[in-house]
């Protein structure tokens, strides 16, 4: 089944500007020197409608940030606190890139187009507000994998080089620039409600509370769960919900973001805002991909605890509407719903129609010690045991699974795809030193074949990817 989205026609709507007074300011973008169209998701331009736009007029409006028509008047820098690696910083916001327009997609669906790289923002603190050329590569690629391994992830929406040479001390510098689009459900973060906390807002985190539930919808909460009918306690179900779902669909992807911070959470449980991400080279739970990790706190294996933590986090916020046990009673179903998670998810990766509890749950429990005892790159496993490459115990479990058809060519071939360091550093340096682009294209279009060859991700009914 295609991975890629319905085409749509272009529906704007901006619900935020009934929040705007208080949750973000209105921003100028920065004026650069350049604006060269550098990458395009056609795919997903199409599905808000505005796949048509010419090269030109694309540029006009995610390079110089001309408002789309009927659209916000004027960027928005959003406001938030976050915990920073557990250390709480009420001194941040959007400070190098803003939220530039809305709209609904053929589902439905409200979607946010929000930049990364456009300038400076009242929250931009010492920073200049820039991104470079290769942070914004390396977000292409990232969004893609995960899109095709059915991570629900924010999508790398443009690209456009700026022509500025930026200082950067962890690259060699002066380096290239360039300005990012990403579209995602949501920028509303967790590190937004701690704000309201601090700030003891309370009728404008009932209001954002509202926002988010008629946007941003999902199922209700369990029949037998206390407090079900406060709008603040159904919220917090769904943000356990979805931050369950996204902990077990990186850990099957063997995907390390690598900066787990509460302001770096999308309530809708949505992925984004890739920085020193990496994908696992072999099966290592201690495994990190930010340099600046020392204490290994968002290492690969401790992902779910800190998402768990930081659903904590979101209940604490909460407390200015709602008492603390249903609150606690929505935090407790995190473990059960995150192994439920990894087992559905786990069976898709491999083909499989999941059997569920225990059974998958033993599955998993195999792969994971083959993997750590081989030292087996995690794609690498998971293909060869999807073509028929089992063996031993794991050979006889996978034949207890009902499998689905896999008529793909793409599971006819030698290997699969990946996304390690090495190759990312190679489709980089082609930019870099000769200033070929083919070898990037040429690794989205693999990508996106083989997100066709899976299908879509397994989510449960009522998933906001999927209403």
């Amino acid at each position: 089944m295609p991975s890629a989205p319905e085409p749509a026609d272009y529906r704007p709507e901006t619900p935020i500007t009934e929040l705007a007074d208080w949750l973000g300011d209105p921003v100028a973008p920065a004026d650069f020197p350049e604006t060269t169209l550098r990458f395009r998701n056609n795919r997903w331009a199409a599905a808000v409608g505005l796949g048509d736009l010419s090269d030109n007029d694309w540029a006009r409006h995610f390079g110089r940030f001309e408002s789309l028509e009927d659209n916000l008047p004027q960027p928005l820098a959003l406001r938030y606190h976050g915990h920073q690696f557990r250390v709480y910083n009420p001194e941040i916001g959007d400070g190098r890139g803003f939220l530039f327009a809305q709209m609904r997609d053929g589902a439905g669906r409200l979607l946010d187009l929000g930049t990364k790289g456009s300038g400076q923002t009242p929250w931009s603190r010492a920073g200049d507000g820039r991104l470079t050329l290769k942070g914004g590569v390396r977000e292409i690629l990232a969004t893609e994998m995960l899109e095709a391994l059915g991570v629900y992830t924010s999508k790398t929406f443009s690209i456009v080089e700026t022509g500025e040479q930026l200082e950067r001390g962890d690259e060699p510098s002066p380096t290239r620039s360039a300005v990012m689009t990403r579209l995602s459900h949501s920028h509303i973060r967790i590190g937004t409600f701690q704000r309201l906390l601090v700030l003891e807002e309370q009728a404008h985190m009932e209001a954002l509370v509202a926002y988010c539930l008629e946007h941003f919808p999902g199922p209700p909460p369990p029949e037998d769960a206390p407090g079900r009918e406060d709008p603040a306690v159904r919220l917090m179900h769904l943000v356990v919900e979805r931050l369950a779902d996204l902990a077990a669909s990186w850990m099957v992807a063997g995907f390390v973001h690598g900066v787990l911070n509460t302001d770096n959470m999308n309530i809708s449980g949505e992925s984004f805002d890739y920085g020193p991400w990496r994908f696992l080279p072999k099966w290592e739970p201690g495994f990190t991909a930010a340099y600046f990790d020392h204490q290994g706190l968002y290492a690969f294996g401790r992902q779910p605890e800190a998402l768990h933590w930081n659903c904590g986090q979101f209940a604490i916020a909460l407390r200015l509407l709602a008492d603390a046990p249903p609150l606690i009673a929505a935090m407790e179903r995190f473990g059960p719903l995150y192994m439920e998670a990894v087992g559905r998810r786990w069976c898709w990766r491999l083909g499989l129609v999941p059997r569920g509890g225990e059974e998958d749950g033993r599955l998993v429990g195999a792969c994971e010690a083959e993997m750590a005892a081989s030292g087996e790159q995690p794609d690498a496993f998971f293909y060869r045991l999807r073509t028929g490459g089992a063996t031993g115990e794991i050979a006889e479990l996978l034949g207890t699974y009902d499998k689905v058809e896999d008529t793909h060519a793409y599971w006819s071939e030698s290997a699969p795809e990946s996304m390690l360091i090495n190759e990312v550093e190679a489709i980089w340096s082609a930019i870099d030193e000769r200033d070929d682009w083919d070898p990037l294209q040429e690794k989205v279009t693999r990508l996106r074949r083989m997100g066709d060859a899976h299908g879509p991700a397994p989510v449960p009914c009522g998933h906001i990817s999927c209403l």
